[in-house]
Order: C-alpha cells, then structure tokens, then sequence
C-alpha cells in the first residue's frame, strides 16, 4: 500500500501570478500583499531586485530597512539577463503603475539605461576610456 498526502499550500497565490511564455510573474502585486500577505503596499518603502546567473532571471521586491519579507515577484528559468526580457518582465508586473527604485548589478543597470550588454570600446560612459588601446594603459 503507497500512501501519498498532497499540499496545496500555493492555493491562496495562485489568483496572484500568471505565465506568459516562460516568465511567471505577479500580475496584482498590492492585491497578493494586502489579501494574502497581511502588508500595506506603499512603493516608496520597496525597491525591485533583479539579477539573473547564466540561465535564469528573478525579481524580487525587498523592503527597505528589511523589516519586512522579501517578495518574489517575478521568475523563469530559461530567460537571461536581454533588454527584451527584462522589457517584458517590467511589463508583467506592471512597474510603470508602481515606480519602485531598481536595483542590480552593473549589467542590468547598463541594460535598463540602454548600453551595449557586450565588450564594448568605450565600457565607461562617464570617461570614455578605451578599453582596447592596451598600450595605453599598461606600464611596460
């Protein structure tokens, strides 16, 4: 005899998220904080997180002053880190409605103000440096 026993503790977050392509992302960020998570969703007290390894990219809105959980907002395990991806992960959870501070390393902020993602001639936009004049640069 096998006996299983099957949770259903994600019920409740279901009506919260949906899937478009290989994105699954919060589609009512105040309604998932206030009906399920018991929290006043004020904007000016959160910021977006995003970061993405080799393979897959993750939002996740962090409190400030970490007083409060942090929520997971967005996810897939198949995108990188494009401007076309993280584009369409703005769009999901609807960032123009709620104007959180972004936060993330150099390459999502390179990706979001619209620079090249790769080795580029001039990688600061401040001085201009040109990272491939080797001879100037190195003391020989």
């Amino acid at each position: 005899m096998k006996i299983s026993v099957f949770r259903d503790r994600q019920k409740a977050l279901v009506p919260f998220f949906f899937m478009e392509g290989d994105l699954v992302a919060c589609c009512d960020v105040d309604g998932l904080m206030t009906s399920t998570l018991n929290i006043v969703h004020d904007p000016h007290e959160w910021r977006l997180f995003i970061d993405s390894p080799k393979t897959s990219l993750k939002a996740v809105l962090l409190h400030n002053g970490n007083l409060l959980p942090s929520i997971p907002v967005g996810h897939s395990v198949h995108l990188k880190e494009t401007y076309d991806n993280l584009k369409q992960l703005l769009k999901c959870i609807d960032y123009e409605q709620h104007q959180w501070p972004l936060c993330g390393d150099l390459k999502v902020v390179a990706l979001l103000l619209g620079l090249q993602g790769s080795y580029t001639k001039y990688c600061c936009f401040i001085c201009k440096w040109d990272s491939r004049a080797r001879a100037a640069h190195y003391a020989r």
